[in-house]
């Protein structure tokens, strides 16, 4: 049997990962600006998560969720103190794409409406519901067409003013994502946030904020959503809530009641799951790395706004972009294979940079060197 193949690939094999470094199987060093996709908040094998993980092993590993599990309520009451939501709900499931697909469906279950306002370039994962609100026509199959999903111009209020005089009292919900990650670190307005706050207040809708990439306290608040100074209804996460165990939820206002039924899940909020998610949480709040993002953060924006060739950075806290011109368009990859430095890309010519949110600045230092020697390389 093959693998069926699904991604180009770096032709790399990593055997071997801690903090912000990972190595190959040749034992060669790369830092890694990139996290798995955002995925690795705390620092890749951290040992407290480590040791939480091997402690529950050895107690149970899984059992579904017929019965009662007290790390879930452990999970819920911590998450709830570190994000500011401590009156919320959690729903546990397992990745980023269901945890959209639950928020959309628990919000057309609440209001009985069909249809969902998404917005050009935005991305919320693969599964049937989800992939129809992304915004790129070869993720979705003839299976996933629908008329339910209206998409408009990201940032544009009068646009979104239009569309819900038109149709306002037929929209279910807006689901929106804080910064755009695979559309290319698009920073929501704050002005727009809370513009879909007021609108869905009027119309009965719900606003859904998508915080799978930029929540979690990527971008130096724990949702970036948190930047507008507003309340989502439902906030979708996964990517860094497990530092790589697979784990994801939605958080939910208190004025959505649960019916039992609705929703469900095999896997979701398993014993193990938990203990990543619980580890996670206390050392994002022992080590403080949402400040640690803030401040490498805008090191990082600061200095690269002084390289003329780079234009547009963008983004907040440890989660940003910048566009590459075609003088340099290779940057990335002789970033990876000349200086052992991994990045992310948004198509056709972003740079996206989605550290671990414990990124000392010595690693930040030498990124930008290593940027400024390679770009003096490519234009010589």
């Amino acid at each position: 049997m093959t693998l069926f193949d699904v991604y180009p690939i770096n032709d790399i094999i990593i055997s071997k990962a801690r903090g912000s470094y990972v190595w190959d199987d040749k034992g060669e060093q790369y830092l890694d600006l990139y996290g798995g996709h955002a995925v690795i908040s705390i620092g890749h094998t951290h040992p407290h998560w480590v040791k939480r993980i091997e402690e529950q092993l050895e107690k149970i590993a899984f059992y579904s969720n017929s019965i009662r599990i007290p790390l879930q309520q452990e999970l819920a009451t911590k998450l709830g103190k570190v994000s500011g939501k401590e009156d919320y709900q959690l729903f546990l499931c397992n990745s980023g794409a269901e945890a959209n697909e639950n928020a959309l469906k628990l919000a057309s279950f609440h209001n009985g409406r069909k249809k969902i306002i998404a917005f050009n370039k935005s991305f919320h994962g693969r599964t049937s519901l989800a992939v129809s609100a992304t915004d790129n026509k070869n993720y979705i199959a003839p299976v996933n067409e629908t008329d339910n999903v209206i998409f408009l111009p990201f940032n544009d209020e009068a646009a979104l003013e239009e569309c819900f005089s038109k149709q306002g009292h037929a929209i279910s919900s807006v689901i929106i994502e804080g910064i755009q990650g695979v559309g290319g670190i698009n920073v929501a307005e704050v002005s727009f946030l809370k513009k879909i706050r007021s609108l869905c207040d009027h119309y009965g809708a719900l606003y859904i904020a998508d915080s799978v990439q930029c929540g979690y306290g990527r971008t130096g608040k724990f949702f970036s959503h948190d930047y507008a100074g507003v309340q989502a209804d439902i906030y979708t996460m996964a990517k860094g809530m497990g530092n790589g165990f697979p784990v994801a939820g939605i958080i939910i206002a208190p004025h959505i009641k649960p019916k039992h039924f609705q929703l469900g899940t095999t896997f979701g909020g398993n014993h193990l799951a938990c203990a990543a998610a619980i580890a996670v949480l206390e050392v994002l709040e022992e080590e403080k790395l949402m400040g640690n993002a803030t401040m490498i953060g805008k090191y990082l924006q600061d200095e690269l706004k002084t390289i003329p060739q780079l234009k547009n950075v963008r983004g907040r806290g440890l989660m940003i972009g910048f566009d590459v011109s075609e003088e340099i368009k290779d940057l990335k990859k002789n970033l990876l294979w000349k200086h052992k430095i991994f990045t992310g890309e948004a198509k056709p010519n972003v740079i996206r940079l989605l550290p671990s949110l414990a990124l000392k600045k010595r690693d930040a230092e030498q990124f930008i060197e290593s940027v400024k020697e390679e770009i003096s390389n490519l234009i010589s």
